[in-house]
């Protein structure tokens, strides 16, 4: 008999180490840009994905050019980013695999309600030409994020490079503080449209901010899911990932993002298979 309980206790020991094991190959690590947060998104959808997948997502909030950095480095075995450019480049580096869309919203350009640049309903070149012109306060992410490597391409498109101009503050944060920023110096900013909702939502009567242009399509704003490439990574959960992309372009997820509204506003715009 003792040797039949030394072997039992042996047996059970042996299955308290294997538990825990077996759980964490369970869960998924997901690096994504801070809108996703911010907006309340992945908080609303996430019971959803672990009682239909068992999965437990985790994820840190960064700007998407740290996000891809971040799977770079074997840190994160999925991504939802937004920035096409450089996430196809990320793809064809070699570092990530099966890039697919899952939503859109687009990008807005928000400032003083005062508008002392007087570009309010202008394009958006016109009205970075207006802003720049003018040497209104400009805050950028200054991140690298997906909001950030925009900004710079719209910047760029107008033909204008205000890195170095007095009037050009960068941040070096999320999109939320940003826009606090802005907000206490009275200056313009670029936003994805999710964000600005919940900022705006929290300011109540109290902000001081505004949209000043809204609906040019160079604003449009994609995000996609990609899964960190495990030949490069062999940790990476490829079996968990391939249900995790799955799972976000599903028809029942899609709608969910589409249900998704904040003070009766939708933030996000499902486009799978687009």
């Amino acid at each position: 008999m003792k040797h039949f309980g030394k072997s039992l206790s042996g047996a059970l020991l042996a299955l308290a180490f294997v538990l825990p094991a077996r759980a964490a190959d369970n869960s998924l690590m997901m690096a994504t840009t801070t809108s996703t947060q911010d907006s309340g998104l992945l908080e609303y959808l996430q019971p959803a994905f672990k009682q239909e997948t068992g999965i437990d997502l985790k994820w840190v909030a960064v700007g998407t050019g740290k996000a891809l950095e971040i799977a770079k480095n074997c840190d994160a075995d999925v991504l939802l980013v937004h920035a096409p450019a450089v996430e196809k480049k990320f793809v064809e580096d070699g570092h990530g695999i099966d890039r697919r869309q899952i939503m859109y919203n687009d990008f807005i350009i928000v400032g003083p309600k005062a508008d002392p640049a007087k570009v309010a309903g202008k394009t958006t070149a016109d009205a970075f030409k207006g802003i720049y012109g003018a040497k209104a306060g400009f805050v950028s992410r200054g991140d690298k994020s997906g909001t950030h490597v925009k900004e710079m391409a719209l910047w760029k498109e107008a033909n204008l490079s205000p890195d170095k101009e007095p009037f050009y503050i960068s941040a070096g944060q999320g999109m939320m503080a940003t826009l606090a920023i802005a907000a206490e110096k009275g200056a313009y900013a670029m936003t994805d449209r999710g964000t600005w909702i919940k900022f705006a939502n929290k300011q109540g009567d109290a902000n001081p901010l505004t949209i000043i242009v809204e609906g040019d399509k160079p604003l449009f704003n994609q995000y996609s899911v990609i899964t960190t490439n495990p030949a490069q990574c062999p940790k990476v959960k490829k079996d968990l990932a391939r249900k995790f992309e799955d799972w976000w372009v599903k028809p029942e997820t899609q709608k969910r993002i589409a249900d998704y509204k904040l003070e009766g506003k939708q933030l996000f715009f499902p486009n799978a298979g687009k």
